[in-house]
């Protein structure tokens, strides 16, 4: 189990410590860190850090992939940050940096509240279409009613995002774009309006994206400098009176119009792109997706998917490519649980293909995909064949969601029954390909050791077991002089993936290290054995590990010698490397050949 609070102080650490971290926020599988100095991040000491899947700087900000555990990661990472100062070395970063960071932190909490009435409103759908509810109940209207809501409002919803990422007056901010979407407000604007013998044009708001965002930001420019020259004793209610008198007006007379055209051409570029290359666009980008996802770029993407649905109330391309690759990561998965011998691979595979069935495909692409091309080609391919197959009949989505197994109801369209028989053909073909490419091109790492290392599992006529799991390195290779010079005998290093030592062979326990990092094993031939768990781990005084013997105990091969905390050592910040080192050799003359270097 990971120690969240362990693994918290250590992802600090590694991207530049507390001073460097301006914001912290999170989604579905990451935490998002705007930093002061992204110079500063070290990303592969935050990819060993326990319970850390992977880290990427995109998108303007530092990504660290966690997976299903990232509210607890999160918690244990805010309260050790504490009150962040948000302006703080922030004219250090790049305009694109700050400008992909303001959009992700606009549009990304707005995903659950959309995703939730999208999936209630097409649940209600697929129930009317079942017969299981009639769509002209008062039940079915008042669920709809709730569904709605988040995209009718989503303006609202725009306006407080955009204020909190501009650090201003939330509730004013709120209540200017509000004005724009007063039933009063809309009636004026239909039946054709002026304000100081200026036209207003007849926008409706409701649903609109862009005008809300351009609203907000003028507002906390005219809030910063009216504030900044109005007298303290009426600025309480002075600043909201003059930014809200000023800001809407000029937002129905300019910037509204402005962004509504913006939001629509937004997604009429789309949806040209779509029309024009069809299911090639659709596959194309299924294929591509894991890439986009491993760096964090498919976030730009949701912009368009939110403009897309409060235009057109649903999205023909990111969604539809999303389930044709959630199912290829998923099947893979399971397919390589299967065909594995490696119990970690095996338990990896299962738990990242159950999140990736259900639209989490971080774990699965972190965890399998990335780390491994056979995975890597059966995912794209099998991505590519289904987003193809989706793109040709033109699935449509009607939810912002990740695209899984229980939220197949997003593809419920009330006006044709077969935009569902398509996902569910979609969902298949993609799985069902990726589990079968999975199968077939599937093998396991095999750790190749060099002669020497090989020799040294065998002394005279003793065969030895490796005493831990992992990856057999050569003694030269160890981080440390002492080890790696050969000073204290020939031996291999082993970089864990477990937390128990054991017995490579039958003998007797010569010495416990007090601080139990450390022992010596003789072996029935007379050989004397050190095993040394990490390097500098004495610091830890025993700290995280525990001994199973005593000195002068008879050991069998196989016997655990020592249990020891591998994710807490690494969370230390220490080498968890593991020495196996022939000390001495015995009068019988047991001969262990030289490790090269």
């Amino acid at each position: 189990m990971t120690d969240y609070q362990a693994s918290a102080t250590a992802i600090i650490k590694a991207v530049g410590g507390k001073e460097n971290v301006t914001e912290l926020i999170h989604c579905s599988t990451r935490l998002r860190f705007t930093l002061a100095n992204f110079d500063q991040t070290d990303l592969d000491t935050l990819k060993k850090v326990p319970g850390v899947l992977g880290a990427v700087i995109a998108a303007g900000q530092c990504q660290v992939i966690i997976g299903n555990d990232v509210v607890e990661m999160f918690d244990a990472v805010n309260a050790e940050l504490g009150m962040l100062d948000a302006k703080k070395h922030q004219n250090k970063q790049k305009w694109t940096q700050v400008a992909l960071d303001f959009i992700i932190g606009i549009f990304q909490p707005l995903v659950p509240a959309i995703a939730g009435g999208g999936i209630l409103k097409s649940l209600l759908m697929l129930f009317a279409m079942l017969g299981w509810m009639s769509d002209k109940s008062s039940t079915y209207q008042i669920l709809t009613f709730i569904g709605t809501a988040p995209l009718y409002f989503l303006p609202i919803l725009v306006a407080i995002t955009t204020a909190q990422k501009l650090k201003v007056n939330v509730l004013v901010a709120v209540s200017t774009v509000a004005a724009l979407i007063l039933p009063d407000m809309t009636t004026a604007l239909t039946a054709g309006t002026q304000f100081m013998s200026l036209p207003v044009r007849n926008i409706t708001y409701a649903s609109q994206v862009f005008p809300a965002i351009l609203c907000v930001l003028f507002y906390a420019v005219l809030e910063k400098y009216i504030t900044k020259y109005c007298p303290k004793a009426i600025r309480i209610f002075f600043v909201p009176l003059l930014c809200m008198a000023i800001a809407v007006p000029v937002t129905l007379l300019v910037l509204g119009p402005a962004g509504y055209i913006f939001g629509e051409g937004f997604t009429a570029v789309i949806l040209f792109l779509f029309n024009h290359l069809g299911w090639v666009a659709t596959a194309l980008l299924a294929a591509v997706l894991p890439f986009m996802v491993a760096t964090g770029m498919h976030k730009a993407m949701i912009p368009y998917v939110v403009s897309s649905m409060s235009s057109i109330k649903s999205e023909l391309l990111y969604l539809p490519a999303s389930l044709a690759h959630n199912m290829s990561e998923s099947g893979t998965c399971f397919a390589i649980a299967i065909r594995t011998k490696d119990k970690a691979t095996r338990a990896t595979a299962i738990s990242a293909g159950i999140s990736a069935l259900f639209g989490i495909t971080e774990p699965a692409l972190y965890g399998i995909t990335l780390q491994n091309k056979r995975a890597m080609i059966s995912v794209m391919a099998s991505s590519l064949v289904g987003g193809a197959y989706v793109g040709f009949v033109g699935l449509k989505a009607f939810a912002l969601v990740g695209p899984g197994l229980a939220s197949l109801t997003m593809y419920v369209d009330k006006t044709n029954a077969a935009n569902l028989v398509h996902a569910l053909w979609g969902f298949a073909i993609s799985l069902i390909l990726s589990f079968i490419l999975g199968l077939v091109l599937w093998q396991d790492k095999k750790i190749t050791e060099t002669d020497d290392q090989k020799a040294m599992h065998v002394i005279g006529s003793e065969a030895l077991t490796a005493p831990v799991s992992g990856q057999v390195i050569a003694l030269t290779e160890v981080n440390d002089s002492v080890f790696s010079s050969g000073v204290l005998g020939d031996g291999i290093a082993i970089i864990p993936d477990n937390d128990e030592l054991l017995a490579p062979v039958d003998g007797e326990i010569m010495m416990v290290y007090e601080t139990q990092h450390a022992l010596g094993l003789k072996t029935a031939g007379g050989a004397e054995i050190l095993f040394h768990v990490g390097l500098d781990t004495v610091q830890l005084a025993g700290k995280f590990f525990d001994a199973q013997v005593q000195e002068g105990q008879q050991v069998k091969q196989g016997d655990v010698l020592l249990k020891f905390d591998l994710a807490q050592i690494k969370a230390a910040g220490f080498d968890p490397t593991v020495m196996m080192i022939v000390t001495s050799q015995s009068q019988q003359g047991i001969d262990l050949p030289t490790v090269m270097a």
